[in-house]
């Protein structure tokens, strides 16, 4: 509201001017928005950079052999130097879990978050060898830390399905900003840790410059129910269990373990566990105080299966249907511990993430047809969201009274429901933003507005966590989960022909061609090749030989062979070619006599020599098992593999009708393996350089 006293006037437009001479507060989200997971956001002002959260996401279905999905942090990388410090919310891996990874690739100098979520945080960094590289700070409700020169952050209680859990009072010299972190308002907490609503309005009070709010269940009317309403439910169907009781839930969800604990208690069942992240959360939060039950509750697996199944109690991961958590392993029968019986009672008390309904479908389908009776779905009761609905984002907006708003953590449509929301509250349409990874946030007292982006986007680790699988990799792996693989071996002379017959190998590639006509292609690209390309890709240093192209040459043929497969069959597998340079000389292989000639016109600047008609000798052990091969990509490694074996003695003798004497360098040149073709071609310009000299 603005000032009706001409004075008061007067002294906020002197205030709004200074505000502009100062730096602009820019707040960068790069990840979290328009999705669900690796949340990550960067807070400047002037020379200082504060990180809030670090987490990651799991790949799609799509994101074939990547393991997880991380925000690109090559702005950070660039600006490491203004790095101050990180604050973390919370311990779920969408907020914590891409913080190791980070490590390796800049420095943070401390981190501060509460006790759960940096015990959790502790073990992944000494897996990653990366404990030497922060300082980690727990935090306790309304403690207050200092992060650069400009910073000064409140850690704010707050309710959310894990313990431990914090939304963020953020002092700028522009003004305070809230961000909430993951929250709901539940009154009647499992822990006893209330949401600290006063702190909260007494920032409203004082004057809240912007909201950054939690959007993920905007678009559900109502308060989101609190997690004490799963637990009559829970016991309704543990209790009336009539044998073994299989329980699934997320393992960093704290407040359902705890319950699942206390009923099991109850119920006179000892617990066994499965799943590292089952054990290695219950484990930190029994340490710190968090759980509280005998040590006798829990009974190792192996031990567990001489008690009574009336007196058992499985928890286990795999509520998300990941092919090698337990309870996926269970339902596939195959692991070693435990198979399922037609008496036991399988619990999910989770449901899916976005993306893995399917994966958890099957999960549940299996289970049934092994004869166990599988509790699941909204309608049981057994599952509550973390998350506030749309009655909590409006009691947020109302305890806070934000000049500026911007909804964060969730998808588009999220995203637009929250921010009608506000609206709905009295914040001015055109004080609301709804942005994108990337965006900049610009703040001063007056105003908001998008700056120019960063540059944002995912990094995608492979199973290791290690290494980047690459745009490049991961359309070539698509490739082979699509239309399978070719490989295509082809010995060639240093002075432009075909020295042995090319060998053809096919991998999960569906196509009505025989493989005859699948040889007379190949042989057709690779003779086009040397008939066309040949001058542009080979050039005479003075030498005895020419200097050779051979990455060149490979990435023709492979162009070639593609574009006449997608041409004639309508299919695209990956191709990968495999040039064996040969020496100069070396007699050529004639092909076959049936060969059809190309009849595409030479390009200009091109050669084409009457008369030569290549074909080859084909290799007709095609593999029929195509959908094995699709699904197991190392089949496709093994192709290539196979390809690059280097070719026999007796194929290039069967090939040249010529003299021994000429045959003795052919055979050599075939029985070599096959070696990179740019080492190659140093190797033969090294050799022919020797000879010069």
């Amino acid at each position: 509201m603005s000032p009706s006293n001409p004075i008061t006037r007067n002294a906020s437009a002197g205030r709004s001017e200074a505000a502009d001479k100062q730096p602009t507060l820019r707040v960068i989200p790069l990840g979290g928005l328009h999705e669900i997971g690796k949340n990550t956001c960067v807070f400047e002002y002037g020379d200082d950079l504060m990180l809030v959260d670090g987490g990651l996401a799991f790949p799609s279905d799509g994101m074939h052999g990547v393991n997880v999905v991380l925000p690109d942090t090559s702005y950070l990388r660039e600006n490491q130097k203004r790095i101050r410090g990180m604050i973390v919310t919370h311990g779920h891996e969408d907020h914590i879990g891409g913080i190791p990874h980070h490590l390796k690739n800049f420095t943070i100098p401390v981190i501060y978050g509460p006790r759960l979520a940096l015990s959790m945080l502790t073990g992944k960094m000494e897996e990653a060898g990366v404990m030497d590289r922060t300082i980690l700070q727990t935090v306790s409700p309304r403690d207050v830390v200092q992060v650069g020169q400009h910073f000064k952050v409140e850690f704010i209680r707050n309710t959310h399905s894990l313990a431990d859990s914090f939304s963020l009072a953020i002092t700028t010299p522009a003004g305070v900003v809230i961000f909430t972190g993951d929250f709901k308002f539940d009154h009647t907490p499992v822990d006893g840790e209330y949401f600290d609503i006063q702190r909260m309005a007494h920032y409203g009070e004082q004057g809240v410059l912007c909201l950054f709010s939690d959007s993920t269940n905007a678009e559900l009317p109502g308060f989101t129910p609190p997690e004490r309403a799963v637990f009559p439910h829970l016991d309704r169907h543990i209790g009336s269990a009539q044998g073994r009781v299989i329980l699934t839930t997320f393992a960093s969800s704290t407040h359902r373990v705890s319950m699942i604990l206390e009923l099991a208690m109850k119920h006179g069942r000892k617990v066994g566990l499965l799943g590292r992240s089952m054990l290695n959360v219950i484990a930190k939060a029994r340490e710190l105080g968090y759980m509280r039950c005998p040590d006798d509750l829990f009974v190792p697996i192996k031990q567990i299966r001489d008690l009574p199944d009336r007196e058992t109690l499985l928890l286990m991961t795999g509520s998300q249907g990941e092919p090698l958590a337990a309870l996926s392993r269970i339902s596939r029968s195959d692991h070693p511990q435990v198979q399922v019986k037609s008496s036991d009672t399988i619990i999910f008390s989770a449901s899916p993430i976005p993306g893995n309904t399917i994966s958890v479908v099957n999960t549940i389908d299996r289970l049934m047809m092994l004869g166990a009776k599988v509790v699941y779905g909204k309608g049981e009761g057994i599952h509550v969201s973390g998350h506030g609905s749309q009655e909590d984002d409006k009691l947020m907006l109302a305890l806070t009274r934000p000049k500026f708003f911007v909804p964060v953590h969730g998808e588009h449509r999220m995203l637009v429901a929250h921010a009608k929301t506000a609206q709905s509250m009295g914040i001015p349409a055109e004080n609301c933003l709804i942005i994108e990874n990337g965006d900049v946030v610009e703040l001063k007292p007056e105003s908001i507005r998008k700056g120019d982006p960063v540059k944002s986007g995912i990094e995608l680790l492979d199973a290791s966590r290690n290494g980047i699988v690459d745009a490049r990799v991961l359309k070539e792996r698509q490739q082979l989960a699509e239309d399978g693989v070719i490989t295509l071996l082809a010995v060639i002379s240093t002075d432009g022909v075909i020295a042995a017959p090319p060998r053809v190998n096919l991998r999960g590639v569906v196509t009505t061609a025989d493989a005859r006509k699948m040889s007379l292609w190949a042989e057709r690209e690779i003779g086009w090749v040397l008939e066309n390309r040949w001058n542009q890709l080979s050039r005479n240093s003075g030498g005895a030989a020419p200097d050779v192209d051979w990455m060149g040459v490979q990435r023709e043929i492979e162009v070639g062979l593609q574009r006449r497969l997608r041409r004639e069959l309508q299919v695209e597998p990956l191709i990968i070619c495999l040039v064996q340079p040969a020496p100069a000389g070396t007699p050529a292989y004639k092909g076959r006599a049936d060969a059809e000639p190309d009849s595409r016109p030479a390009p200009r600047g091109g050669r084409r020599e009457g008369g030569r008609e290549l074909s080859r000798e084909v290799n007709r052990e095609v593999n029929r098992e195509v959908i094995r091969d699709r699904q197991a990509p190392a089949a496709a490694a093994t192709a290539v593999a196979q390809a690059a074996a280097p070719v026999s003695a007796p194929a290039v003798a069967a090939a040249a009708a010529e003299p021994q004497r000429q045959l003795v360098a052919v055979t050599a040149a075939a029985e070599a393996p096959i070696e990179d073709p740019d080492l190659a071609a140093t190797r033969t310009r090294r050799r022919r350089s020797g000879a010069a000299s």
